[in-house]
């Protein structure tokens, strides 16, 4: 993995490149600003960085886009509001895909946030858990999401272990109380960037794994998902809107204060001193990207391996072409669109 390497004032020459090539459409976005409707996956929190980074700085207006965000109220309404049109863009998982598409949903996943898993098994070095065969006999607090009890279910496979021989107990959002307050010795479902930052700003001493180190396979633990149709009938804006987000993530990798300072004033909810640990564990996330690809680049050998591994586990039927679950067509890559 390599940090972004296309630097701010190439992207904003694209950006006027797109806008003067798209004929007609350039005087409704240089005129008057398209509206672009984006739901994320939950409140905002440092994973966002980039979008609000984006929105900060000017970047949307300037490729001529009025970017409204939306925060869900359900955490399956992001998908659904997609497939119905009702959003241009959601946040969602690499999972999640796969499921609303076995469900004949109309979404497809047009770039990475977040190209590797940050779903982890979090113990405290006080447990005495030296490893995954530790926790036989022990209570391993869950977020209940069948995907991720399939997750357990690997993660023990590697060391013997069946289910059977640990105690899962859904806790739903409650894994922290239930780590931290010692009703549960282990907790799957939390990110790394989050739960484990959270943990050690604490001074609990946490171990943190992401679920691919330990025999799952690894994906994009966070996607922005497009229907179709919406893609097919106006590609430009969803391009421009990637490129937009590009210039926002540099940025926020560049300024880890401001990045803060931009999370915080949208949810002001969020303690400023964990904020600011948490983006700085996520930044480095956020701005990886796989060598010689463009930003949010998928990787369909790395998808067809983990929706055959969501298939051998039950969670889906049958193994979905990877050009249903994705598509890499609308990344920033120097292109102007025709």
């Amino acid at each position: 993995m390599t940090r972004l390497r296309i630097p701010a004032i190439a992207l904003a020459v694209l950006l006027a490149l797109v806008l003067a090539a798209c004929g007609e459409k350039s005087e409704e976005t240089t005129g008057e600003r398209q509206g672009f409707s984006l739901t994320l996956d939950f409140y905002p929190n440092p994973d966002h960085a980039g979008i609000y980074m984006a929105q900060k700085l000017g970047y949307f207006e300037e490729a001529g886009l009025d970017v409204s965000i939306a925060t869900p109220s359900d955490p399956a309404a992001p998908l659904k509001q997609v497939a119905a049109g009702r959003s241009d863009l959601a946040i969602s998982y690499e999972p999640e895909v796969a499921l609303a598409r076995e469900q004949g949903l109309d979404v497809v996943a047009v770039a990475a946030l977040v190209n590797r898993p940050l779903t982890s098994l979090i113990w405290l070095q006080s447990s005495g858990i030296k490893g995954v065969a530790d926790l036989k006999g022990k209570t391993v607090a869950t977020a209940g999401i069948p995907y991720q009890d399939a997750f357990l279910k690997t993660i023990l496979a590697r060391v013997d272990l069946e289910p059977g021989n640990v105690k899962a107990v859904n806790v739903g959002f409650g894994l922290l109380p239930a780590l931290v307050g010692g009703s549960a010795q282990a907790m799957l479902g939390g990110f790394s960037n989050v739960e484990g930052v959270d943990l050690r700003e604490r001074g609990k001493a946490p171990v943190v794994t992401p679920v691919d180190e330990l025999g799952v396979p690894t994906y994009d633990e966070l996607v922005l998902v497009a229907r179709r149709q919406s893609l097919e009938d106006d590609p430009d804006k969803f391009r421009l809107f990637l490129a937009a987000l590009e210039r926002g993530t540099e940025a926020a990798v560049e300024q880890p204060g401001a990045a803060t300072a931009a999370i915080t004033e949208a949810n002001p909810d969020l303690e400023p001193k964990l904020a600011s640990a948490e983006v700085k564990a996520t930044l480095p996330l956020l701005g990886a990207r796989t060598e010689g690809q463009p930003y949010g680049y998928m990787d369909p050998k790395e998808w067809e391996t983990f929706t055959g591994w969501m298939r051998d586990n039950g969670l889906i039927e049958g193994l979905p072409p990877t050009s249903d679950l994705l598509d890499n067509g609308y990344l920033p890559s120097g292109e102007i669109p025709e």
